[in-house]
């Protein structure tokens, strides 16, 4: 198995182990995208951590998988993966240490944070090989701005994480040595809360994106008055508040 799977207090991690760089292979994507289906339904799990072992998160996908006829099947599985980790209905952190290049890049865009490690670099070498990034073409402009998204799918030339998160693209840089521990930290901060919560949380951030603002305003009301006040832990969460005790969450 190319990922491991741990979950312990509501935080499910993932974590990328085919070494020296953890290459990106088609086998490896679809294992990830079983994992992700297995994961989201899961009762226990509240945030997904996504991790790598060894010096890098990860080198990108599979350069001799591209070549004819398997780029064919690898770009549609591929944009699969990133759209399944980004659909995925809880709150979602990358730990990125060392490399994350071309794919590995793209597929910690689909992340809702990230934390780095200081001698972490993000970039997207496609251009060097005569291609494009496809997956980074669409969301880096979205999680960085244009400019940004721009210099680094033109010149192909990585960043160092302190670049990338004055972007806005990386949540928290730490010392390489501690963003296991960190990314863990973080994604306990959220998975105290109601499963419920998250998961409707996570939802209304993803409608409103790509709407207006006054539409996203009202979108975000009516969820709140349609969906989220009909959730068992709405009602317990608010409650307790007016009662002054601790709720009792049944992520329902």
């Amino acid at each position: 198995m190319a990922i491991h799977r741990t979950i312990a207090d509501g935080v499910a991690t993932l974590t990328l182990d085919q070494p020296p760089l953890n290459i990106l292979t088609r086998a490896l994507l679809a294992e990830l995208r079983r994992e992700l289906g297995a994961l989201a339904g899961y009762p226990d799990v509240r945030v997904l951590r996504l991790a790598a072992a060894g010096k890098h998160f990860s080198a990108g996908a599979d350069v001799g998988e591209h070549l004819p006829p398997e780029y064919r099947e690898l770009i549609p599985e591929f944009t699969d993966t990133i759209e399944r980790l980004a659909a995925f209905p809880l709150p979602v952190v990358a730990a990125v240490r060392g490399r994350c290049l071309g794919g590995g890049f793209e597929l910690v865009m689909a992340a809702d944070a990230i934390v780095a490690g200081e001698g972490a670099s993000f970039g997207q070498p496609e251009i060097l090989l005569g291609v494009t990034a496809p997956a980074a073409c669409a969301l880096l402009p979205r999680r960085a701005g244009r400019a940004f998204a721009a210099e680094v799918l033109f010149t192909g030339d990585a960043v160092p994480a302190a670049r990338a998160h004055a972007a806005g693209l990386v949540t928290q840089v730490v010392a390489d040595d501690a963003v296991d521990d960190a990314a863990l930290a973080l994604a306990a901060r959220m998975a105290r809360h109601s499963a419920v919560a998250l998961r409707m949380t996570k939802r209304t951030l993803a409608e409103c994106a790509p709407l207006p603002r006054a539409a996203a305003l009202r979108h975000a009301g009516a969820l709140y008055v349609g969906d989220v006040m009909r959730t068992a832990d709405a009602l317990e969460g608010l409650t307790a508040f007016t009662a002054k005790r601790a709720p009792a969450w049944s992520h329902r």
